[in-house]
């Protein structure tokens, strides 16, 4: 049997041609993306990328690139800009607050374990061994510092007036420092390097861990809560994205958890990785 197509007919097969190909194909190739560039900061945080994440996804068949950080700033412009497809360094207080500051679409997609913030010293062997005017060095980052000074507190160092939110202390918000203590505040990074030259330092986990300190090296060590847990970060538009699910699931994973049983002794943890 024969069949004549008209050029009607050839223009209607083209049109649902085409519109295959828009709907269809380019979804596909879409979810075919197989190159993940991960950032994190140094120390804990990128060691935990490159034990406990990266494997998990290469087994799926992804092709992982690791950065790695030294502030607080450049790993959130770097997810924006494009040159990160995701992020762990931050948690979501910190998060929250740097996306409405710099009018950027970014989205946290799971939590993740954090090393605990810490009061060090390389003078004093306890909290009770503070004397008058002692300099104590704190996070200049504002999330970290109000973290730092109720952590202070909880340590009866000082006293914070009442009616303050918790999450957004300054120093300006000191009600009571009966020991008259120097409180200066610095870049995260360069906390553990003041060490030398004040009292007290207080210092994030992964900067401590990435100079050399250990968690048990603390005169006393942060309990964690929740909101203070670390958040794997990604661009708004690609939180739903099959290679996003695919991250998410990596920190869930049995392999994952055992490598923090391993290698990460200590750490605050989500629930879900109880």
């Amino acid at each position: 049997m024969n069949f004549k197509i008209t050029r009607r007919q050839l223009g209607i097969l083209g049109l649902v041609s085409a519109f295959a190909l828009s709907v269809g194909v380019a979804p596909a190739q879409a979810q075919e993306k197989k190159s993940l560039t991960l950032g994190a900061t140094a120390g804990s945080n990128y060691d935990q990328l490159k034990l406990g994440i990266k494997p998990v996804l290469e087994k799926k068949g992804y092709s992982v690139r690791l950065v790695e950080f030294n502030d607080y700033v450049q790993p959130n412009l770097a997810l924006a800009q494009g040159g990160l497809d995701a992020n762990l360094f931050q948690h979501v207080i910190y998060l929250k607050k740097f996306v409405v500051d710099k009018g950027l679409n970014l989205t946290d997609i799971t939590q993740a374990p954090i090393a605990p913030l810490g009061l060090y010293s390389k003078k004093r062997k306890s909290v009770a061994e503070v004397k008058d005017g002692d300099r104590i060095t704190l996070p200049n980052d504002p999330s970290n510092l109000a973290r730092a000074l109720v952590f202070l507190e909880q340590q009866k160092l000082l006293k914070i007036k009442p009616g303050i939110d918790p999450l957004k202390a300054s120093e300006r918000d000191v009600l009571e420092n009966p020991h008259h203590l120097v409180l200066t505040s610095v870049e995260a990074a360069q906390l553990p390097r003041t060490l030398d030259d004040v009292a007290y330092a207080v210092v994030t986990g992964n900067f401590a861990i990435s100079s050399g300190l250990k968690l048990t090296e603390a005169v006393v060590l942060e309990k964690t809560p929740e909101h203070y847990l670390n958040v794997v970060a990604v661009k708004t538009e690609d939180k739903d994205k099959p290679w996003a699910r695919d991250l998410v699931a990596a920190f869930r994973s049995p392999e994952y958890r055992a490598v923090l049983d391993k290698s990460f002794q200590g750490y605050a943890r989500p629930a879900f990785l109880q």
